[in-house]
């Protein structure tokens, strides 16, 4: 029976624990999406974990939803988290960078020439994005073409491929949480009439394009990948997510992908099968992903406290289980599981934007 603490071979890496760091936003980079000096001490402080998922990175500068959010397509992003993926293998870990396009999420603010944000169709998000003026309504989105739509397929690549020459172990792309990927699946963002829209095939294409072209770039053994079937996230949704992304694992199989990470649940934790009162079955999720073949490590996501993470892998519901919010206020968190000692508080005040305060200070336990 598989316990939290075992070493797991996922893709082409030794795991030496099932443990992960889920990405969490953190927002210190600067405006060009240069991580600062102090980012690798932050990611090599939690190097115990048994893999690494990094902050979500953008891909290009049409990307970018938020404010300091770090990037992947400039010389001088990539130095920048060089020390980063150097520092953690120092300590003996492994680190995957998650990498996303914000689609619609984004804000003119943000963007080159003060763009108007992209997205499968001409659909506002309901909501407000943070600025450094104050909260902002979400715009009316620009349909994106098809030509645009190529070159931002060839983004991801090229994104993976430039983590990679900064050291990374492999990526993971950001399919969930209703960025640019997820828009195109769900019926609710995507009103397109075109190869992109309609069907099931249709709405999945890119998200199988985005795949097809990072693990040519980088082998499907470096290669993980993010979903999130019933999470509310930034107003995108679907009515019927069960069939959707039973296709959408079923074809993933076919891409010998390290990892599957699913965020599970929408509001109510972990493994909550409720979507507007219609259940959802994990179980049956990844049954039917194993069914067609894939031998990717399956994760689960969504406030899962010790007893929890160790009943999902003892039973087989997944493979890794990653921690959030834990991971960010304890930098030895897999000490502290494994010892059962308590968890430092999270200070949320600190969470996105600041300084070293509230990012590498958070003490170790005695």
């Amino acid at each position: 029976m598989p316990t939290l603490f075992d070493p797991l071979r996922i893709g082409n890496i030794e795991l030496d624990n099932r443990i992960v760091m889920a990405p969490m936003t953190r927002s210190r980079a600067d405006d060009e999406g240069v991580q600062p000096e102090y980012a690798a001490t932050y990611y090599a402080q939690r190097a115990s974990a048994g893999l690494i998922i990094t902050e979500a990175t953008n891909v290009s500068p049409m990307a970018k939803g938020y404010v300091r959010t770090p990037g992947i397509y400039t010389d001088a992003q990539i130095e920048s988290w060089r020390s980063v993926t150097k520092s953690v293998h120092a300590r003996g870990g492994r680190i995957f960078m998650q990498i996303f396009h914000t689609g619609r999420i984004a804000l003119p603010d943000f963007l080159p020439g003060n763009a108007q944000p992209v997205a499968p169709s001409a659909v506002r998000a309901n909501g407000k994005n943070y600025t450094d003026e104050g909260m902002k309504e979400f715009v009316t989105p620009r349909e994106i073409t098809r030509e645009e739509i190529a070159q931002t397929v060839k983004d991801f690549a090229t994104a993976a491929g430039n983590a990679i020459t900064a050291g990374f172990d492999g990526v993971e792309l950001h399919s969930a949480s209703g960025y640019l990927v997820q828009q195109f699946l769900t019926t609710n963002v995507n009103l397109r009439t075109d190869e992109y829209g309609g069907s099931i095939e249709n709405r999945s294409r890119l998200l199988f394009e985005v795949v097809e072209a990072i693990t040519k770039e980088i082998g499907g053994g470096r290669t993980g990948i993010r979903l999130s079937p019933v999470t509310p996230a930034n107003d995108a949704s679907d009515p019927d997510p069960q069939p959707l992304f039973d296709y959408v694992v079923r074809k993933l199989a076919d891409y010998g992908l390290a990892y599957v990470h699913i965020i599970e649940g929408a509001t109510g934790g972990p493994r909550d099968f409720q979507q507007g009162g219609k259940p959802f079955d994990y179980d049956a999720l990844k049954s039917a992903y194993r069914e067609a073949g894939g031998k990717g490590a399956w994760m689960g996501n969504n406030g899962y406290d010790k007893a929890l993470a160790e009943a999902a892998v003892a039973e087989g519901h997944v493979d890794l289980v990653a921690f959030g919010k834990l991971f960010l206020a304890n930098p030895d968190l897999v000490r502290r599981l494994k010892d059962d000692i308590g968890f430092n508080e999270p200070d949320k005040a600190t969470f996105y934007g600041g300084s070293a305060k509230g990012y590498t200070d958070y003490p170790v336990a005695a």
